[in-house]
């Protein structure tokens, strides 16, 4: 029998915590996007998002499925790392790199689990057709029928927006947020999942910008370290021309001896371009909402 993976379905960001009428929610986790399959005669493969092929680099899942899953079985979920009482995002980064000998001394050293929230094949079904409902209780009875065991894990699903609630406390433990999911929806290559992050802010010194002074397009921000000097911590997504306007009446020209002074600038992964950047008094404190952005390659 020859079959492959779909596409995988994506999400879009919603500002609400709230579960929608006629939706489950699960957690959204700190980890890697994988789909998972595993064909008759033992081959196994395990693709990012991107569709890159990372079963070399985590040989404890491929064994795994290996052995407790039947053949012709294809999952979608997460990869994620539990270390020190939370999920650490960045094993994973290290771990992505590594093959043969290296991924099997990672393994041991880093263990990956599988956390599993979708069943798009049993056997010589299709099951990216199926209701969202109905593949939940899919691959619920395929955990339970071949008794599944770590590092395979079966996502948590609800529909009670309390339990949804509590979740949300989990985020000092690696959680994101939530992941909304229609309940009479088919597994669609279209963003219509919705994640809703939860949101870190915090404080910063604006020292540069973007654009120009009467009209800044980004900042530049930084914090102060134990020895008092102004470290650059990273840089704003686009502002609005009325949050620009605002900022434009708060700062000034940077006198010499500037901390950043004969510093680059790096206008984005993958880029030697440095940014054309005008340093300010760095005496505006914004406070900015915390978010993570990862390239296709999946670094942070």
């Amino acid at each position: 029998m020859t079959w492959s993976l779909p596409q995988p379905m994506l999400t879009v960001s919603v500002d609400s915590p709230a579960l929608p009428a006629g939706h489950a929610a699960e957690p959204k986790w700190d980890g890697f996007r994988a789909q998972l399959a595993v064909h008759s005669g033992g081959r196994v493969l395990l693709r990012s998002r991107q569709g890159t092929d990372m079963t070399g680099s985590f040989p404890e899942i491929r064994a795994a499925a290996l052995t407790q899953l039947p053949a012709d079985v294809g999952l979608d979920g997460e990869l994620v790392v539990w270390e020190s009482g939370r999920l650490v995002f960045e094993r994973l980064q290290q771990r992505l790199a590594r093959r043969g000998k290296g991924a099997s001394e990672a393994a041991g050293r880093w263990p990956a689990h599988y956390v599993v929230f979708d069943l798009l094949r049993h056997g010589d079904a299709d099951l990216s057709g199926w209701a969202y409902a109905r593949r939940r209780a899919a691959l619920e009875e395929l955990f339970t029928e071949h008794g599944l065991a770590g590092p395979l894990t079966l996502c948590p699903s609800t529909t009670d927006p309390a339990v949804a609630e509590q979740w949300l406390g989990w985020t000092a433990a690696g959680l994101e947020g939530l992941c909304f999911k229609r309940l009479d929806e088919s597994y669609r290559p279209v963003r219509s999942w919705k994640k809703y992050k939860v949101r870190v802010t915090t404080e910063a010194i604006v020292g540069a910008v973007t654009g120009s002074l009467a009209a800044p397009r980004t900042v530049l921000l930084g914090r102060y370290d134990r020895a008092g000097r102004l470290q650059y911590t990273g840089r704003s997504t686009t502002l609005s021309q009325a949050a620009g306007r605002t900022l434009a009446e708060l700062i000034s020209p940077s006198p010499a001896g500037h901390p950043w002074e004969g510093w680059t600038f790096s206008a984005g992964w993958g880029t030697q371009r440095a940014l054309d950047v005008h340093l300010v008094q760095p005496d505006v404190v914004m406070e900015v909402a915390v978010d993570v952005a990862r390239d296709a390659a999946g670094r942070r």
